[in-house]
């Protein structure tokens, strides 16, 4: 296997192992165990270590090796995390607190956006929302296709939004809408009321209407928070 690709394995496999708790916080290891235990090189494994550290996951000492960090300090909006926790037996209640981060970031987006949106951006955003209603009516609301142009909507509204803070969410935004799809929670057919919302929200942002831009969004938030309720209560 490409060394690449044995990295990104190996980094999912133990990411993963260490957000679902089957390593809990505490548990300490070296780069050598790592080696061993996964059949890697020392460069492999000190670049997953490098990758973990980065997220938070790991934390490197001179005199105990690397020990696995408790969740709070843990990068929880990074996408790679994201992943890897709506692999858990929780993934029902990640997506519920996901979509209520989206409910506090989208919906500020769009305000700023009425105001700041660009011809490219506007163009972007009507061509993925045509695309989605296309799909949609063709009952394809969990195609790839439709996720992509639902992904790229959404990442162009937090461009839109003229804030690079919240522009740099645009991973995260992606990794909740692919978790959703992956759980299979979006729609064959999604409801048409909900595709003309991602049609109206474009058009209030070339009118520059910022009330009307963020009451759209929080609707758009609406319809997800319903959609990931039952699997919630049912978990």
């Amino acid at each position: 296997m490409a060394g690449k690709n044995l990295h990104q394995q190996v980094l999912a496999e133990l990411g993963r192992a260490i957000v679902t708790g089957a390593v809990p916080p505490g548990h300490r290891t070296t780069v050598a165990q790592l080696e061993e235990r996964y059949g890697i090189s020392r460069s492999v494994a000190r670049e997953v270590v490098r990758v973990l550290e980065a997220l938070g996951l790991l934390r490197s000492s001179t005199k105990v090796g690397l020990t696995v960090t408790p969740s709070n300090e843990w990068n929880l909006l990074a996408p790679e995390v994201i992943r890897w926790r709506l692999d858990s037996a929780e993934k029902a209640f990640q997506l519920k607190t996901l979509t209520e981060l989206r409910r506090g970031i989208e919906p500020t987006a769009a305000r700023y956006a009425a105001q700041r949106v660009t011809w490219q951006q506007l163009q972007e955003m009507r061509r993925c929302a045509a695309e989605m209603k296309r799909l949609g009516a063709a009952g394809r609301g969990a195609s790839p296709e439709f996720l992509a142009a639902d992904i790229a909507f959404h990442s162009a509204l937090l461009g839109a939004s003229g804030n690079e803070m919240l522009a740099t969410l645009a991973g995260t935004i992606t990794a909740i809408l692919t978790g959703r799809n992956e759980l299979g929670l979006t729609p064959a057919h999604p409801a048409e009321e909900n595709l003309d919302n991602h049609v109206r929200l474009a058009d209030a942002l070339a009118d520059g209407d910022s009330a009307r831009a963020e009451q759209l969004a929080v609707a758009l938030v609406d319809v997800v928070e319903q959609e990931v309720a039952q699997p919630v209560a049912a978990s």
